[in-house]
């Protein structure tokens, strides 16, 4: 069954059960409160009438006293304890209660009654009778013009209740219709999304606050993002293929240079050799920067309390011993920071090797401390990133110059994994660079583990 038809259903059935238990509740409510003042109010007309024998016995006979007091529809009584009665008057449309059998009530009683499928108030009050005896007065009395009344209160409320379904059956067919609306939308978009392999948003007319709305908002987000991931997969895919391209044609040309001619000139062979371990090398590095971006969800951290200052002098030490190259460390030997070690390591030699490369000049590292957070600052002295560039270094594959990035043997990724490690270790990088002045790259990292 669709969404629809099921709020549809189930409002309905909900509203229409909800109406029958309050038309009921009024009709069993106002029936039993009519029924009980019916009660009432022939026990009030008994009490009278035996006030009435007791002050008026001397002066007027029972009987009259009784037949002056007898219901309209009904009948009144004298009845002593041996079941016999000198005094039953009934009304001329209520002949049948003569028959009716006697019983006679130590104390007052009250009850509805039923007699020969006509309902009656049956009151019977105890009183002392001229002769020192105690009777009985009972006065039964026909309620059958308030059963009649509850009667047609039933059948208003029964066409009341009828009635309303149909305005119950609509408004959940609206209700439904709203509800369901954004959501059909929903669905089609992402159909014609499906059909034609083009994303696209819901248009959202609606600027009330609300769930539908906040679902319609979350959908566009989502959809953006997708679209985003997507042109990202889409420039990832292009530009892998392109730089894979670029060394494999090398190879095979270099290859083919060799079977051809390599046996005749020696150093045409060497070339070849240099050229091809070269390319392989870059390859090979190329691919272990891809997968491990690509398995940087999968990190396993072992964050710990580490002094940076000697993480970063043995990074140092280890890179003018590889590299032979001038780097000095600056800062307090004291300064402490929370980071995985082996992470933080492969992140400092992505910012060296990127200093290394671009830069003849010494290279500087700053270890620094603020108040919440733990720096590290490397600045080289070589030719610096535009300033246009600046904002595009991190994505994959970008690189500010090809031919020059090329020839320095760089591959555009280096910083995409170094922004993805520091991300996994909750830092954040600053890059500042001037032209041919130098680049200044800033780690800032936690102090101590957040509490």
């Amino acid at each position: 069954m669709k969404l629809r038809n099921k709020i549809n259903l189930y409002t309905s059935v909900l509203f229409i059960v909800l109406l029958i238990i309050m038309n009921s509740s009024i009709y069993f409510v106002f029936s039993h409160l009519m029924k009980e003042n019916e009660l009432e109010r022939t026990q009030a007309e008994v009490e009278k009438v035996v006030t009435d024998i007791k002050t008026a016995a001397d002066s007027i006979a029972p009987s009259e006293l009784l037949r002056a007091n007898v219901p309209v529809d009904g009948m009144i009584q004298l009845l002593k304890e041996d079941l016999t009665t000198d005094n039953k008057i009934t009304s001329l449309s209520e002949g049948k209660l003569s028959s009716r059998d006697n019983n006679f009530y130590d104390g007052e009683f009250s009850e509805l009654i039923t007699y020969e499928g006509t309902s009656y108030v049956f009151v019977s009050f105890p009183m002392v009778w001229l002769d020192g005896s105690v009777v009985n007065l009972q006065m039964t009395t026909s309620i059958e013009p308030t059963n009649d009344m509850i009667h047609l209160l039933g059948i208003v409320l029964l066409f009341v209740t009828l009635i309303a379904i149909v305005p119950t059956l609509v408004s959940s067919r609206i209700l439904s219709n709203l509800i369901i609306q954004p959501i059909r939308t929903m669905i089609n978009t992402m159909k014609d999304i499906q059909k034609n392999g083009q994303f696209k948003q819901l248009e959202l007319k609606d600027t009330t606050e609300g769930e539908l709305v906040e679902m319609g908002e979350t959908f566009n987000h989502m959809i953006s993002l997708l679209q985003k991931n997507y042109e990202k997969q889409e420039q990832f895919v292009s530009n892998a293929s392109h730089e894979l391209r670029t060394p494999l044609t090398i190879i095979e040309n270099y290859a083919d240079l060799m079977k051809r001619r390599g046996l005749e000139r020696p150093d045409l062979f060497e070339e070849s050799i240099d050229a091809i371990h070269s390319e392989a090398i870059r390859m090979r590095e190329m691919t272990e920067q891809l997968l491990s971006i690509a398995r940087q969800e999968k990190w396993i951290l072992q964050m710990e309390q580490i002094n940076i200052y000697q993480l970063v002098q043995e990074i140092a030490n280890t890179f003018q011993t590889t590299y032979h190259r001038d780097l000095s460390v600056e800062g307090s030997k004291q300064i402490i920071g929370y980071a995985d070690i082996q992470k933080l390591k492969q992140l400092l030699f992505i910012f060296l090797d990127n200093a290394r490369k671009y830069s003849d000049g010494p290279i500087t590292i700053h270890v620094g401390q603020t108040e919440k957070e733990t720096t590290i600052q490397i600045k080289d002295r070589g030719i610096g990133i535009p300033k246009e560039d600046l904002p595009k270094v991190f994505d994959r594959f970008y690189r500010v110059d090809q031919a020059r990035s090329r020839k320095q043997g760089g591959s555009g990724l280096g910083l995409t994994m170094a922004k993805d490690i520091a991300d996994a270790l909750g830092a954040h990088i600053e890059l500042t660079s001037k032209e041919n002045q130098g680049t200044v790259v800033t780690l800032f990292m936690q102090k101590e583990k957040e509490k």
